[in-house]
């Protein structure tokens, strides 16, 4: 005999089994999914493995799948093989990059696809790779072998870069039967903005220099230690409704050729607790045209906006300069980067700050006569 209540809460049992078995058979469906998935990209990589490696001839490049990038083939003089040709080939179907080394008879005598920029994608055979920016051949770790530095362009189709060229920078070392690839100096090139020429590179493989310093300070006196200088003119206290009094701290690093652009904020104590890198892909700071703290969205608190100029090389390396801004809105324990007043609102040569700024608070609905 049910007590009152019963049948009640034996339905109510079984619907909880029931849709436990649901979701249990949906995370063994996902992970069937997901078992398939590598499944075919294990096939794929294998099946490409077996064309890269069947290559022995230069003319073998094209017949398995590949296509030659001649303007970026130079001699190069090598321990074991003599002077051999270094041949950049991008795989036709999967947008991969190889190397090979080619001599006098068009016979290969070496290769390799074990790049950095073959691993912007995690966990699929297909890369943004579109081709090469420069190639350079010097000794990099002093043991009178000619190194190799390579910057390529990549341009992804979907995430926070679509759209977007960026460079991915390698440098693989000569040694005995060819050449060998350090990843941990190639993820550090690439995740600390050092890949924006070859000078860039060679600063910080060959010579010692290094930004990192810029993205892993933790004070304003470690970054100006480090030869970070900063802008005077630019160099305020504001009063952030969620993070106190903040003294914003832009200024630059300048490393080789290139000049890094960053923002900092920092807490009475002298501790950085936020930064920007405004100047993103592009190669240097040509100009900075101001900085503002306000409200730009409308939600009371102070917001950054940054306008400033700057260059980056064209296609027959020729210097050209942009104009661009950047908004951060802060929130509640830091700022988000902004992506929708920037898709709306395009930035040309002759905008000020103060256009800018009334052209991103219309868009928020600000009225023109308004101000905080």
């Amino acid at each position: 005999m049910f007590f009152k209540g019963t049948k009640e809460k034996v339905l109510l049992l079984a619907a909880v089994l029931l849709l436990g078995s649901k979701c249990e058979a949906a995370e063994v469906e996902q992970v069937s999914d997901s078992r398939t998935r590598d499944s075919r990209v294990l096939e794929q990589y294998r099946e490409y493995q077996s064309r890269l490696n069947a290559i022995e001839t230069l003319s073998q490049i094209d017949e398995q799948g590949f296509d030659v990038i001649e303007e970026q083939c130079f001699p190069i003089d090598t321990k074991d093989f003599g002077e051999v040709s270094l041949v950049p080939a991008l795989e036709r179907e999967y947008s991969r990059l190889a190397l090979f080394l080619v001599d006098e008879n068009g016979g290969v005598v070496w290769r390799t696809d074990q790049l950095e920029a073959n691993s912007r994608i995690l966990g699929q055979m297909e890369q943004p790779i579109e081709g090469i920016s420069a190639v350079s051949f010097q000794d990099l770790n002093g043991d009178g072998l000619m190194d190799i530095t390579l910057i390529v362009l990549c341009v992804n189709d979907s995430g926070a870069y679509a759209g977007k060229t960026y460079k991915t920078g390698d440098v693989l070392f000569q040694t005995d039967g060819g050449f060998y690839r350090d990843y941990r100096i190639s993820e550090k090139i690439n995740r600390f903005s050092m890949n924006k020429g070859i000078d860039n590179i060679t600063a910080f493989v060959r010579d010692g220099y290094s930004a990192e310093f810029l993205y892993t300070a933790t004070t304003e006196k470690e970054l100006v230690k480090n030869g970070f200088v900063i802008a005077q003119d630019q160099h305020y206290a504001r009063q952030f409704e969620k993070l106190g009094r903040l003294d914003v701290v832009p200024g630059t690093y300048k490393m080789a050729d290139f000049t890094y652009f960053m923002i900092y904020l920092v807490n009475e104590q002298g501790y950085i607790v936020w930064s920007f890198q405004p100047m993103g892909e592009y190669d240097n700071l040509y100009a900075l045209k101001g900085i503002n703290c306000r409200d730009i969205d409308g939600d009371g608190m102070k917001d950054i906006i940054v306008l400033a100029d700057y260059s980056y090389a064209g296609e027959n390396n020729e210097l050209l300069t942009k104009s661009e801004y950047s908004i951060y809105y802060q929130r509640t324990g830091g700022f988000a980067t902004d992506t929708e007043v920037k898709a709306h609102i395009k930035c040309g040569a002759d905008d000020t700050l103060s256009a800018i700024i009334e052209k991103a608070r219309a868009y928020w609905g600000w009225r023109v006569e308004e101000d905080d």
